[in-house]
């Protein structure tokens, strides 16, 4: 059984109690990377059994800038698994290995950033049957906590989750995509959150995620709930030890818009005293958006090559932005 940091236990790796809060939300992540052949991607369901629907994402970077991609909420009845939309997650051995499996059709983004306007990405984009089956097994610990003070139904309308924790992972399986097999051998890091959850919550974050080999690895979190309160921070795994990250500075480049990223310099301070140099070159790009009411959160994920030294590694860099 993996190590695990943080007042967690290994049952928290299923579902939990559905709260009566209208806006709870549990929710599972997967990312995964194949460093030799230069794909990645996600998966992620968030249940949202008060609503009546989950959440189901699936994003595949292909090699040559292409991304496969869906997004469905998909209708639900109870918060008892993650089984929605052709996309289903299973807890093979709590803490250590859990596998992610799923059928269905993609749209296929030859241009990505067309997603700014996914009703017509959708409309205009052919379509690929694609299955998955990946097997995710602990490469470092499981780190992360929950909340112990009880939040008021107002609270639940300001929150982004009261529990949530973090692995990183080795991944293998294979991706079928019309009559091609993807046999996948890489990395990742999986994520899982519950609670009440507003994507507008919040007014900015960088969730940045880096696997560099099995040994190797580092989650980097800059989250600014207003511009007064911002909190950096995160992880390096290595050798399957935790070493906490007290600060990180983002010099991020963007695309001409102000709004997409393509590169970041990123600068992290652990709590041992090491500073770390990373360079980050996004090399697939996909925009997403979550709309409540009038306001629009822009979700921009990047399928991103890091260098720390002389060490390569692929992990995804994510960005929140409220916008008009």
């Amino acid at each position: 059984m993996a190590k695990i940091v943080g007042n967690l236990v290994p049952e928290d790796d299923f579902t939990h109690p559905l709260g009566p809060e209208p806006n709870f939300n549990e929710s599972m992540y997967f990312n995964f990377f194949d460093p030799e052949q230069g794909i990645g991607g996600f998966v992620r369901l968030g249940n949202r059994a008060n609503e009546g629907r989950a959440e189901m994402t699936v994003c595949l970077f292909m090699a040559d800038g292409r991304v496969l991609f869906t997004f469905n909420r998909a209708p639900i009845d109870d918060n008892d698994g993650f089984d929605a939309g052709g996309l289903r997650f299973e807890v093979e051995e709590p803490t250590e290995r859990l596998r992610t499996t799923f059928s269905g059709r993609l749209a296929e983004l030859k241009e990505p950033r067309a997603m700014a306007d996914p009703s017509r990405a959708f409309e205009e984009s052919p379509r690929r049957e694609v299955q998955i089956d990946l097997v995710h097994t602990a490469s470092g610990p499981m780190y992360g906590g929950t909340k112990n003070k009880d939040e008021s139904p107002e609270d639940a309308e300001h929150q982004f989750a009261k529990a949530h924790y973090e692995q990183h992972m080795a991944v293998k399986g294979t991706i079928h995509i019309d009559d091609e097999s993807l046999h996948i051998d890489g990395y990742g890091l999986r994520d899982h959150s519950w609670g009440p959850r507003h994507w507008q919550a919040i007014e900015r974050y960088e969730w940045l995620t880096m696997n560099f080999g099995p040994n190797f690895g580092a989650m980097v979190s800059v989250l600014a709930r207003d511009k007064d309160h911002v909190r950096r921070g995160g992880v390096l795994v290595r050798d399957g030890e935790l070493v906490l990250i007290t600060d990180a500075e983002i010099d991020v480049e963007y695309e001409e818009n102000g709004l997409y990223h393509s590169a970041l310099n990123v600068r992290l301070k652990t709590h041992d005293g090491e500073t770390l140099d990373i360079r980050g070159d996004v090399k697939g790009f996909i925009p997403l958006r979550n709309r409540r009411g009038d306001m629009m959160t822009h979700i921009g994920e990047g399928m991103t090559e890091w260098r720390c030294g002389d060490q390569v590694g692929y992990g995804l860099s994510e960005f929140l932005r409220q916008v008009e």
